[in-house]
């Protein structure tokens, strides 16, 4: 398949599922959950990704009080960031996070700061400096606010910006953003990205003299 090639200025990044593979502390934890709630695990899993965990709970539990989502969330937060049995670096990672290093980008995650440090550092993987993390926002992903924040923080507008997610909460909230996406992994093929690798060995950084960033698709560095 010949390289597709995406210019931008700036990069916005999901980390689970796009740059850490933490798939096994999730489905630990979720499935404890959906067990305690009476919840089939496997239909769970289905939607747990991408989003923050109260938006998770609200949407399979829509009658349950909101308090009661954020107190659990607040636990199911504390058992993952204590969990790192299985968490690894996505394929490519590292060489990609040392490719853009000393350009604009920044970490747009559902995780929280703690849970966002800890399974970046038990990947091995630099943790960028600017970090758009449950804190930072009052509304989960699908909705585009953390993207938004992440390109004004940059100080680049949303056209400006590509990014890199593997959910379909994700990839929504960066269109719903303005903003075109690259998918990474399994999950994020069938969602029809504007360009899709299986890991993140399938692309090349080009940083251009203008501050443009090239992005070979397809092609492997």
């Amino acid at each position: 398949m010949p390289a597709t090639v995406l210019t931008t200025r700036a990069l916005l990044l999901d980390m689970d599922g796009t740059l850490v593979n933490s798939d096994a502390v999730v489905e630990r934890c979720w499935r404890r959950w959906a067990l305690r709630e009476g919840l089939d695990p496997e239909a769970t899993l289905k939607v747990v990704h991408g989003r923050q965990g109260y938006a998770t709970m609200a949407a399979l539990l829509p009658d349950r009080p909101m308090e009661q989502n954020y107190a659990d969330n607040r636990v199911m937060l504390a058992e993952e960031t204590a969990d790192t049995d299985g968490v690894v670096p996505i394929g490519g990672a590292a060489a990609f996070m040392d490719a853009i290093a000393d350009l604009p980008h920044a970490l747009v995650t559902s995780a929280d700061e703690a849970l966002a440090r800890t399974r970046l550092t038990a990947s091995g993987l630099r943790i960028p400096e600017v970090r758009i993390t449950a804190e930072s926002v009052g509304a989960s992903k699908p909705d585009p606010e953390g993207f938004l924040k992440g390109a004004a923080e940059l100080g680049f507008a949303p056209a400006d910006c590509i990014v890199f997610e593997d959910s379909e909460a994700g990839i929504t909230a960066g269109r719903a953003a303005g903003m075109r996406v690259v998918g990474v992994g399994p999950r994020a093929a069938a969602l029809s990205p504007d360009a899709h690798v299986p890991d993140l060995t399938h692309l090349r950084v080009e940083a251009a003299p203008d501050g443009r960033i090239h992005l070979h698709i397809g092609t492997a560095r």
